[in-house]
This record gives C-alpha cells, structure tokens and sequence, in this order.
C-alpha cells in the first residue's frame, strides 16, 4: 500500500494549499510542494512569478484566490495571468512588451510641425494648427521626432 506524503514544510514558509507554499530567501523565491523545492526564481522576475502561479491555477493544482491570498496580489491579476497563459502560452510572459505609435503625430503631421517650428512658430500655435496638445508635442521634441 503506498503511503501517504504529509505536507511537512521547512520554517518560515507561507502556506499557498495544504500541499503547496513559497518561502523567500536570499534573494529568491522557493516554492515546495510538502517539503520538496519544485522551483525557484529571483524575486524581482515578475515574468517567472505570473507564469509559475499561473500555471498552478491551470493545472489545478491551487484556485485563483489562494494565488491571490497567498501572495497579496489582486485577484483580477491573477486572472489576467491565467487568461494569458491559456489563450497565448507561457513565452508571452518574456516577450517584450509592444511598443505603441502615437495616433495623434502621424509622420505626415510631425514633418508638416517641424516644418512650422522652423518657420519660427512656438509651440503653442504649431499644436493649435495641428489640432494636438501642446503637451504631445513637447514630448515629440523631448523624443528627438
């Protein structure tokens, strides 16, 4: 008859399950299913932590508020990092994040302001003209576009 493992965890652990918790040290994170370590990461590297809790709650192996319980972090986070893992799989967790394009400073509108700015328009009058906040624009000059 095979025989039963208790959750037996070391000191200092925080409980996640009765089979499964996480303790931090030196600077890594340890998760342990009974007193065994299955994985650590550093405790800076959110992309490991949202993808590791994730995939406890697709596996069935800890709910969605237990993750959220145990690691005080909201329960809407927790199930955006599920949604994630499901519909785009574990390497969108390290991909880099998109970068946006403005929709308001088209290529065509920022020549047509570098344009005006040259002419020896201020800014003020250059994001009238272009119907933008003088604020994107300064940005714009900010950025080097």
């Amino acid at each position: 008859m095979p025989q039963r493992q208790l959750p037996i965890f070391p000191e200092g652990v925080t409980q996640i399950t009765s089979e499964l918790a996480f303790q931090k040290r030196e600077g890594k994170v340890w998760y342990f299913n009974g007193h065994l370590p299955v994985f650590s990461h550093h405790e800076d590297d959110v992309a490991s932590f949202r993808l590791l809790t994730s995939q406890l709650v697709v596996n069935g192996t800890a709910t969605q508020a237990q993750i959220s319980r145990g690691f005080g972090v909201p329960l809407i986070t927790v199930k955006r990092c599920v949604k994630q893992l499901r519909h785009e799989g574990s390497q969108s967790f390290f991909r880099p994040a998109e970068r946006r394009n403005g929709h308001k400073l088209t290529p065509e509108r920022l020549e047509q302001a570098r344009k005006l700015l040259e002419a020896g328009w201020e800014v003020p009058e250059v994001a009238e003209e272009l119907g933008v906040l003088a604020n994107t624009l300064h940005k714009a000059i900010r950025a080097g576009r």
